[in-house]
């Protein structure tokens, strides 16, 4: 719980300086590497793709060979399975990447836009507010810093930190110390650049007698940077308020969003939740069901304190099933 809250308080922090910010994003190829936090710095075409919707461009998608002109048959732009195939023209036409035709009892499809080059850096953030319980950050960072899917990686502690700390992480890893209830932090020592535009390591299993590791090759890293940022785009980092009487949105660094559960006197969320909604009011029984949940919009405020945009003009809200693909 202490972890999740930190979490929130530095995303707060950092989208309160105009970032693009998400969080629980996988990053391993094959393995179950998943980053706490990811800051993504926008790249010379990002008003084009805010342009394009608010949600996540199904990968699929993108690798299609579907343009901006004629319109093409859906099933000759893919080289993928068919149901994967279907789902990504499906996602595409509802989110306004894509749009459709009928012609003969055949559905094709065009880009709306062209996808731009919307992103330039990555930086991944590890939380670890107690260093004294480490657990298996150590060999976590060495496998960031050998993948290099990021630009650079970051370790946030609130720990005081010391010389033997820094000597047990990566040179590469980047420290920020920060204050866990406003996400303030300073910097300790400034992350190195990886390489990310080359090959890279991905650490797939250690055991003591051997590890087993995989190549990723340029471009194959540049596809996976790719989809962590769509990810990022369309995910974010808030989580939906919980159901409970004494939840208010309570906003750290002035960044709205974040639920807080007066009465256990913390941040809560759909995987750590508060025990209120199972108790009484404070007040006695019944009290608790007078109390009003706050109504929300997470969107707005993320719309309103990062580069994300929520409505944008090109975006289409078609809602089409299946059935049009027969």
């Amino acid at each position: 719980m202490r972890e999740f809250a930190f979490e929130m308080a530095l995303c707060a922090r950092l989208e309160s300086g105009g970032h693009l910010v998400s969080r629980q994003l996988g990053t391993s190829t094959r393995g179950r590497r998943v980053l706490d936090a990811l800051l993504v710095e926008p790249g010379p075409e990002f008003d084009a793709r805010t342009r394009i919707t608010p949600d996540r461009i199904p990968d699929a998608a993108i690798e299609a060979d579907v343009g901006t002109g004629r319109a093409r048959y859906w099933k000759d732009c893919f080289d993928c399975h068919p149901d994967r195939a279907r789902s990504a023209v499906e996602r595409a036409c509802e989110v306004g990447f894509f749009e459709r035709e009928r012609r003969s009892g055949r559905t094709y499809v065009r880009q709306t836009a062209r996808y731009p080059d919307w992103f330039s850096r990555l930086v991944g953030i590890e939380n670890k507010p107690d260093l004294g319980r480490p657990g298996d950050l150590e060999t976590q960072l060495r496998k960031d810093v050998s993948l290099a899917v990021v630009d650079e990686i970051v370790l946030a502690t609130e720990s005081y930190v010391t010389r033997a700390h820094l000597n047990r992480i990566p040179e590469a890893v980047g420290v920020w110390r920060v204050h866990g209830e406003t996400g303030a932090y300073e910097v300790v020592r400034e992350p190195t650049p990886l390489a990310a535009s080359e090959d890279g390591i991905d650490v797939l299993e250690e055991r003591p007698s051997r590890t087993r590791v995989r190549v990723v090759s340029a471009a194959e890293k540049a596809r996976l940077r790719r989809r962590l940022a769509e990810r990022a785009y369309g995910k974010g980092w808030r989580v939906t308020f919980p159901d409970c009487p004494h939840v208010e949105d309570r906003p750290i660094a002035g960044v709205g969003g974040i639920p807080y559960c007066a009465r256990e006197g913390r941040v809560v969320g759909p995987s750590n939740p508060c025990d209120c909604a199972e108790g009484e009011g404070e007040g006695g029984s019944g009290e608790a069901g007078s109390v009003a949940v706050p109504n929300v919009d997470l969107d707005a405020h993320r719309d309103e304190h990062s580069p994300w945009v929520r409505d944008p003009a090109g975006a289409r809200r078609e809602q089409a099933g299946l059935d049009r693909f027969s």
